[in-house]
């Protein structure tokens, strides 16, 4: 795989897993209805480790506009490779939240809740007060990216050693610091569903919640960016 292609396989495996829990937390009449948050994280957490060991060779394991910004910001990957890796994770997103549609496209049908089935596609605050959930999206990207700076190789990549340690990492985020948002912690992640959710003929699917779609992209973009200025003047100064 060329590194484009990686980025793009990556992040749509990492959605179908990722999305493809929530689904089977929230919709009707699956095996997994009412599972709960701790399934959900764990859930997340696992298809990132899957994603990062597929992606790895091909292109280190981005997955994320945040990571490649934050990587750029702290000098660890070229500007301009950003908008690629940007493109083909945003694409990778949508194509992997579709995937997540057709395999549990009768449950969508049995489904009434259309808060539900956005929930699948989209991060939603549990809280609505636009600062502070801009501020945990900062605050969990932050913690996200600055780890994967530190675990990432001098060139700015993950190799598939990575793979659990960068999973872990999302599983406390989720854990600690997901309750209020919903930890989306990656712009790709949020827009490429939401935009298949919007796409998708999918029955009484209520909105798209386009009012709230900025807060799961400027949040992460400016914790990736804050954890690459602070990561090279607090450990590599």
């Amino acid at each position: 795989m060329t590194p484009v292609i990686g980025e793009f396989v990556g992040t749509a495996l990492l959605t179908l897993l990722g999305c493809g829990v929530v689904a089977n937390v929230v919709l009707r009449g699956t095996k997994g209805h009412g599972g709960g948050w701790i399934v959900i994280t764990l859930g997340w957490a696992m298809a990132v480790f899957v994603a990062v060991v597929v992606a790895s060779r091909a292109s280190g394991a981005h997955l994320n506009p945040a990571v490649s910004f934050g990587l750029a910001v702290a000098g660890k990957f070229a500007w301009a490779s950003v908008a690629g890796y940007v493109v083909a994770q945003l694409a990778g997103a949508l194509v992997g939240a579709a995937l997540v549609w057709l395999m549990y496209r009768p449950h969508f049908d049995a489904t009434d809740d259309a808060g539900a089935k956005l929930g699948v596609f989209a991060t939603a605050p549990a809280i609505r007060n636009p600062l502070t959930n801009v501020v945990s999206e900062v605050l969990g990207t932050f913690v996200l990216v600055f780890l994967a700076l530190a675990i990432s190789s001098p060139e700015g990549g993950l190799g598939s050693l990575d793979a659990l340690p960068i999973a872990l990492v999302v599983l406390v985020v989720g854990l600690s610091l997901g309750g209020t948002t919903g930890y989306a912690i990656n712009p790709a992640r949020d827009l490429g569903p939401r935009i298949a959710h919007a796409l998708l003929p999918i029955p009484a699917k209520g909105p798209n919640g386009w009012d709230y779609a900025w807060v799961p992209i400027v949040g992460p973009l400016v914790g990736g960016g804050l954890a690459g200025l602070a990561y090279p003047a607090l450990v590599v100064g």
